[in-house]
């Protein structure tokens, strides 16, 4: 009698609150492709981060980011690449961490081999955008811009709708905070790339 392989089962985790695992990163990457329906992300310092699936409004309005910039970057292909929410980057830090969108320049993508284009991308983004949801922590939102700033990023964006405010992320500047604008530009990183913000306030 042939036996049907049996498939791995997901790894459910429930953490206490002041109970941190620490993963290595040979543990994180299998964790990540056995837990293939989790978004997990690992802190520079090896801590576990599991974050639960998104809500209905928070996945449309990451939808809406997502096609947006997938839209530029399709026409502007030559510039880089874009990617979506389930990308996973491996920071110079070490940490990995998946932004609800980004973008990386052509040149930075191209030179990586097709091993470490499939796996996590070993390079931090030139642009990431954090969307916060109603369950993240404004400061925890704002230490993941800065460590992105701190690992390379050209540019970052958080964007609170409940706030209904962007702060605007660059290299050796202050956080620029707009309250309730109608659209963001990603110039010079993104250059004639808009994002209309009708429905992320929506």
């Amino acid at each position: 009698m042939v036996q049907t392989p049996v498939s791995p089962q997901p790894l459910f985790l429930e953490l206490p609150p002041d109970l941190a695992l620490q993963v290595t990163p040979e543990q994180f990457a299998a964790l990540a492709v056995t837990n293939r329906d989790l978004r997990l992300e690992r802190t520079a310092t090896g801590a576990l981060i599991v974050n639960p699936p998104t809500g209905g409004i928070s996945g449309k309005r990451n939808l809406s980011i997502s096609i947006q910039l997938g839209n530029w970057s399709e026409a502007n292909e030559q510039r880089g690449e874009a990617f979506d929410s389930s990308t996973g980057f491996e920071l110079p830090n070490g940490a990995n961490r998946s932004p609800d969108a980004s973008w990386v320049r052509r040149d930075r993508w191209d030179a990586l081999t097709r091993e470490q284009q499939e796996g996590f991308v070993p390079l931090c983004p030139d642009f990431v955008v954090e969307l916060r949801s109603r369950s993240d922590s404004l400061n925890t939102t704002r230490a993941k811009l800065q460590e992105y700033l701190d690992n390379g990023t050209q540019l970052g964006w958080l964007i609170d709708p409940q706030n209904q405010r962007v702060e605007i992320y660059r290299p050796g500047c202050e956080v620029e905070t707009l309250d309730c604008p109608d659209m963001l530009s990603g110039e010079p990183i993104l250059p004639g790339f808009i994002l209309k913000l009708q429905r992320i306030w929506a």
